[in-house]
Formats: C-alpha cells, sequence, structure tokens
C-alpha cells in the first residue's frame, strides 16, 4: 500500500483540481479528502454516499436548571467567559475544559460528547472516496483527519488496492500533520507568488521534520517566472524534488464549473499534459514505490 499526499501551505493554490486531475490516470486506488475542516473535492468526484457517520470529539458543558442554585461559582471559574448571566452556557464560547463541571457544588453540570460533524464512505467515477465535513466552528479536526485517513486504509486493505491519493489540508498545523503520518511522499502544490514561495518552505520543513519525502510543482507558473525560478533554487536548496510546472488556463475553471477535472474536460491540452508529466514525475520517485504496513 502506498500513499501520495498533496499539500500546498495556503489555500487557493489548486490543489484539489490537481488531486482530481490525478484521479483520471489510475486505477485501483482510493481517493481520500482530508482536507476536513474545507472540504472541496466531493464538488469535482460527485460521490454517491454509501455510509455517513457522525464525529464526535471534545465536550461541552451544559446547565441543568432543575439542579443550578445560582451560586455563580462556574461564572468566576469560567476562564473563557462562556457562562452567561443567565446560567446558560454557550456552546460557541465553551472550550470543555470541565472545570465547571468538576466543581460544581450541586452537581448541576453535564458535560456530554458533542458531535463536531460527519465522515462518509463513498463511491465516485474514479472509485471509492472518504471524505468527511467538520461542523461550524468544531474542533478536532485533526483527530477527524487522522480517522478519515485510517479509514481509506482499511479500505485499501480489504479490497487490495495500491494507492492512496489524498488531497490534503492548506496551512502547517495540526491537520496537515494529522495528514503525513506514514505517508510516501508529500507533493506541494506551489504558486509564482511571494507567499507561494514562504509556504513552500514552511511545509518543506514540516516535512524534513518527519522525514517524508516531499516533491513540489508549480501551478500556473507563466504568471511570474522569476518567481517560478525561485521556487526552482529554493526546491534544489531545501532538497524537495521538483516535479514539474503548470501553465495558466481558463479550462481548469471551465472544468470546475462542469463538476469534472481537467484530464476529462481535454487530455491532449498543454495544462493536461503538464498534469500528466507531473504524475509520472512523482510515480516514479524512489519513494512512492515502496511498500508500506496500515
Amino acid at each position: 500500500m502506498r500513499e501520495l499526499v498533496i499539500l500546498s501551505g495556503k489555500g487557493g493554490t489548486g490543489k484539489t483540481s490537481i488531486t482530481a486531475a490525478f484521479a483520471s490516470f489510475t486505477n485501483h486506488m482510493i481517493l481520500c479528502d482530508a482536507d476536513v475542516d474545507a472540504a472541496d473535492l466531493h464538488l469535482l468526484m460527485a460521490p454517491d454516499i454509501q455510509q455517513k457517520t457522525d464525529f464526535q470529539g471534545g465536550n461541552v458543558a451544559v446547565i441543568i436548571p432543575d439542579k443550578c442554585t445560582s451560586c455563580g461559582l462556574c461564572i468566576e471559574l469560567c476562564r473563557f467567559d462562556a457562562v452567561k448571566d443567565t446560567f446558560e452556557i454557550d456552546p460557541i464560547d465553551c472550550e470543555g475544559c470541565g472545570v465547571c463541571y468538576d466543581l460544581c457544588p450541586k452537581k448541576a453540570i453535564e458535560f456530554p460528547i458533542k458531535t463536531c460533524g460527519e465522515w462518509y464512505i463513498s463511491n465516485t467515477r474514479f472509485g471509492p472516496m472518504v471524505h468527511a465535513r467538520l461542523g461550524i466552528a468544531q474542533e478536532n479536526s485533526g483527530r477527524l483527519v487522522a480517522l478519515v485517513r485510517q479509514e481509506a486504509r482499511k479500505i485499501v486493505q480489504k479490497k487490495n488496492m495500491d494507492l492512496i491519493l489524498t488531497d490534503g489540508p492548506p496551512g502547517i498545523g495540526c491537520p496537515v500533520i494529522a495528514s503525513m503520518g506514514q505517508a510516501n511522499a508529500i507533493l506541494i502544490v506551489s504558486e509564482p507568488t511571494v507567499s507561494g514561495i514562504h509556504y513552500l518552505a514552511r511545509v518543506g520543513q514540516l516535512a524534513a521534520h518527519f522525514k517524508i519525502p516531499a516533491m513540489v510543482c508549480v501551478n500556473k507558473y507563466d504568471l511570474n517566472l522569476d518567481q517560478t525560478q525561485a521556487i526552482k533554487n529554493l526546491a534544489k536548496e531545501k532538497n524537495i524534488f521538483f516535479a514539474g510546472q503548470i501553465p495558466f488556463d481558463k479550462t481548469f475553471t471551465e472544468s470546475m464549473i462542469q463538476g469534472k477535472n481537467i484530464i476529462e474536460t481535454d487530455e491532449t491540452s498543454q495544462v493536461s499534459l503538464a498534469v500528466k508529466t507531473i504524475w509520472k514525475n512523482v510515480m516514479t520517485r524512489p519513494a512512492m514505490n515502496i511498500e508500506r504496513l496500515a
């Protein structure tokens, strides 16, 4: 079993569009959308949901009016101002620390586990897909990312598949770290901008810390050739394999509007051929030809 995780360091670089395009180049693989905070791979995959499961994580305090004596201790103890003067707890402000629950003298506070979102197992025209949706203003996205990847690995083992293609979250925080563990390699989708270079360096540093082979491609490279060259120079300096570059093309947007990937729209276009070259460069790297245990 192998896994390629596509990351970006920041949103809007074309990470999901490239992931969707890669799905056209292989059979016997499973798609995994690990960008649970703002999942959008499903917009291109049109998944047929086969299984839906609640995701629960963390707790939220709830005052029981019949037991509450309005002593005010919970207001005094709460450092997040979640307990209002009406002795109600705002679930948005509550951080789930449990102090009020533990120290309430009348045991008038419950501390139930909360439902933070949902995760799904679906069928797509490219094969199975595991994805999720985190609720508004909910936390524990790192745990949900880990859960989605774990379920994808179960399906790979059960169906004797070869590859997990994971659309990872942007940034370098907890969800990104959760999406990288045990992956064969990561592909960083960058853009020819100052911020693109900055975030490439940060994700590359994170990959180096966890000893995961990193590669990079530049989307819309021809919008700023100087910045593209700077990305190539940085990749060489940081020992990040440069997998290729994709020209700017409105067909990317037109494909998304149709709910398709770029390969489905026109597989012989310049941009499609560039994406295919990157796919070949990525999949022939030594790291991507090592079987890893689940």
